[in-house]
């Protein structure tokens, strides 16, 4: 079914999606754990918002606001001690939880706490919640739930375009056939994990003429499997391949000033056991990065020009919808001081909703 009837501008009638000033309250990367030494502080500037991260003897991450409530010096210039952190301009001495337990000028405490955020690693990334408390868990792929994995890093990228622009890219089931040159028919089907995490899956068939395809197919009988989770609008897990064996890829972004995107790639795969497991997870993980590549080649020269506006959905576009549908229920926060934004929609039908229903009728 066509749906080219109504030429409406997307970007005005979204209130999250695509939204320079806003973000999904979440889980967001921070900094690869390797670069965070025990005993070391660093500063880190966040979604807009400036912090101070350590991590103290316990080995455990800590994430304080950047700058010290006496005076405002900047944080990142103090000294971890055991598992807290001193001040730099006059030592006041805040422990994991941001509580002031030493002023040496007053030989006693002060009731003053620092805002600290939720702090976790995964995947050898340090990640920090946006919110007060996490209401879900780390971004991980549906698949290895509960598996414990090897990862490593891939391709660290600048895209001049929104974290949400670039998510749909991995949904976009026509560019599949006119950018990269991949005959196959997908069509998308959607499963809401909870109300920050969506799943798109697909059985991939057909593909005899992609150069891909024709290098796996001997291996495999059924369809290739692909399928996209999204978390919090921003990171998203991709997996693809034969039954046998299936490539895992995070894309984990965070939004910029001025709505463009940092990525970090993050190539994962079940552990397995012993040195043997070991090399042949290397071996994976490399052909994880090809497969990421193969993927991601042609896509740079659209996330450097796009200005976003689907001004005319047609039924292809049902699985963008969708997202841009689950993007808009979430969370919204501010970008910069994190304050919580009214982003949710009222009881009416927004012009979207009412396309994802007619294509779904």
């Amino acid at each position: 079914m066509n749906v080219n009837s109504q030429s409406v501008n997307s970007n005005r009638h979204t209130k999250n999606f695509n939204n320079p000033e806003r973000f999904i309250e979440g889980w967001y990367w921070a900094i690869p754990s390797h670069k965070l030494r025990v005993n070391q502080v660093k500063s880190l500037t966040l979604l807009g918002r400036e912090l101070a991260i350590y991590r103290g003897k316990d080995g455990k991450a800590v994430t304080f606001d950047a700058y010290c409530p006496h005076m405002g010096a900047h944080l990142a210039e103090g000294k971890v001690e055991d598992n807290a952190l001193r001040c730099f301009f006059h030592n006041w001495k805040f422990d994991a939880d941001g509580s002031c337990v030493d002023v040496p000028c007053l030989g006693e405490t002060l009731p003053i706490k620092l805002k600290t955020w939720p702090t976790a690693e995964k995947y050898g990334m340090i990640w920090i919640w946006t919110g007060k408390t996490p209401q879900q868990p780390l971004p991980f792929v549906p698949e290895l739930a509960d598996a414990e994995c090897d990862a490593a890093f891939g391709a660290r990228f600048v895209k001049n375009c929104h974290p949400n622009v670039v998510m749909i890219n991995a949904i976009d089931a026509h560019h599949f056939n006119t950018v990269h040159n991949f005959p196959v028919d997908i069509v998308f089907e959607r499963q809401e994990v909870n109300e920050n995490a969506i799943i798109f899956s697909n059985t991939t068939r057909g593909g005899d003429n992609s150069l891909f395809l024709k290098l796996i197919r001997p291996f495999y009988k059924n369809a290739v499997t692909y399928s996209m989770c999204y978390w919090y609008g921003s990171t998203g897990t991709v997996t693809v391949g034969p039954d046998f064996l299936h490539f895992h890829i995070m894309f984990a972004l965070r939004l910029l000033e001025g709505g463009k995107t940092e990525g970090q790639t993050i190539l994962i795969t079940q552990k397995r056991p012993g040195i043997h497991g070991w090399l042949l997870n290397r071996i994976l993980l490399w052909l994880t990065n090809l497969v990421g590549n193969y993927f991601a080649k042609g896509d740079t020269r659209i996330f450097q020009t796009i200005k976003f506006d689907l001004k005319t959905p047609i039924k292809a576009d049902l699985s963008i919808l969708q997202f841009i549908q689950h993007v808009e229920k979430q969370k919204a926060l501010a970008w910069g001081n994190w304050q919580l934004v009214m982003a949710r929609w009222g009881d009416g039908e927004t012009w979207r909703e009412g396309k994802v229903r007619e294509m779904n009728d």
